[in-house]
């Protein structure tokens, strides 16, 4: 073996080593969550794809199906600043970004920073605030900063928002508005646990839990973070993601007229970049540093199902935005793509 060839050996060894060095540090981050934890696999996953891919992330469920808890034993396995808020009908803006006070001593206003400083932000029940305070988060959601007085301060980095919201009472609640849930990268729906799961869920609550310990810092999540950025995406599934989001704006595109009496208004833009780099963050997660037609697939029901607005026929005829996402799915090919990186 020459002395090019060897070179052309070893080259490859580096992002494979990152790679395998990156994924431990994921399954170390899993193991500790599956602590407390029981089942909700694809929950967790879609979870740790938000924080990869620096987007929030929407959770829906009734209660009782551990969502708090789930995003809370994240957090604290990877370190870093929490901070919860408890969304009530009573909460003001100045609850969650902070407000400026006056000291009378110096006669003058200092200014108190709210909750929404620091890196992992859970919203809990987010629907039981009015839309001042909902639309209070749009700006720190998408711009990353706050504006208090004539002041701006920049959030932490890295910083997520998680928002919790209960689907099945409507008194006392207030419906996000369409602005604020397309901030959202995700929404994910929780389902009840199978039996063998709640068996298990029931043992480990009635005894004394294991504490969730810290695994990573925000340093090395940002690391990974970095390293997510660099997975390749071939253009074909940026291809299939715009297909598949104009879809749900003119049905008729992939010969499905029936979809359209069910769909009032389509996926922004934001579906297509959103599909991408969650379906990009999946592959890292799944240990690729390319991406697969089957990982912009299998994300594409939690970036599309809260962007698109149903008809009241829609509501009529008990179509939900699974449905109709499922059907549009089904209609658009998927590509067909070689396993390769960039580099090959």
């Amino acid at each position: 073996m020459t002395e090019n060839d060897s070179a052309s050996v070893e080259e490859p060894a580096a992002p494979d080593a990152e790679m395998g060095a990156a994924r431990k540090l994921m399954e170390q981050v899993m193991f500790e969550v599956k602590k407390v934890i029981v089942g909700q696999d694809v929950l967790l996953e879609r979870l740790i794809v938000g924080l990869l891919a620096r987007g929030h992330v929407l959770v829906e469920g009734v209660p009782g199906l551990a969502k708090t808890m789930a995003i809370k034993s994240l957090s604290d396995a990877i370190g870093g600043d929490f901070q919860r808020i408890q969304f009530t009908p009573d909460l003001v803006p100045a609850d969650l970004i902070g407000t400026r006070i006056f000291n009378q001593q110096s006669g003058d206003f200092s200014t108190s920073l709210g909750p929404v400083f620091t890196n992992l932000l859970l919203a809990d029940e987010i629907n039981r605030a009015p839309a001042k305070v909902q639309s209070a988060l749009l700006e720190v959601m998408q711009e990353r900063q706050v504006t208090i007085g004539r002041e701006t301060h920049t959030v932490p980095s890295p910083f997520l928002v998680m928002a919790t919201q209960n689907p099945i009472e409507s008194e006392g609640t207030y419906p996000l508005p369409e602005a604020q849930v397309d901030r959202f990268m995700l929404k994910v729906v929780v389902d009840y646990p199978t039996p063998t799961e709640e068996f298990v869920i029931v043992d480990r609550m009635t005894q004394a839990l294991t504490p969730v310990e810290p695994v990573i810092t925000t340093d090395q999540l940002t690391t990974l973070q970095e390293e997510t950025d660099r997975v390749y995406v071939d253009p074909a599934l940026k291809e299939y993601a715009v297909k598949l989001v104009t879809a749900s704006r003119n049905p008729s595109l992939v010969k499905r007229d029936d979809c359209a009496k069910y769909l009032a208004y389509g996926a922004s833009p934001r579906a297509s970049i959103n599909m991408i780099l969650a379906g990009r963050a999946l592959a890292f997660v799944r240990g690729r540093t390319y991406a697969l037609p089957e990982d912009v697939r299998d994300i594409a029901a939690d970036v599309m199902r809260h962007r698109i607005v149903l008809t009241y026929e829609a509501l009529a005829d008990s179509v939900s935005a699974d449905d109709v996402v499922g059907e549009l799915m089904s209609a658009v090919p998927l590509p067909e793509v070689a396993m390769q990186d960039s580099a090959s």
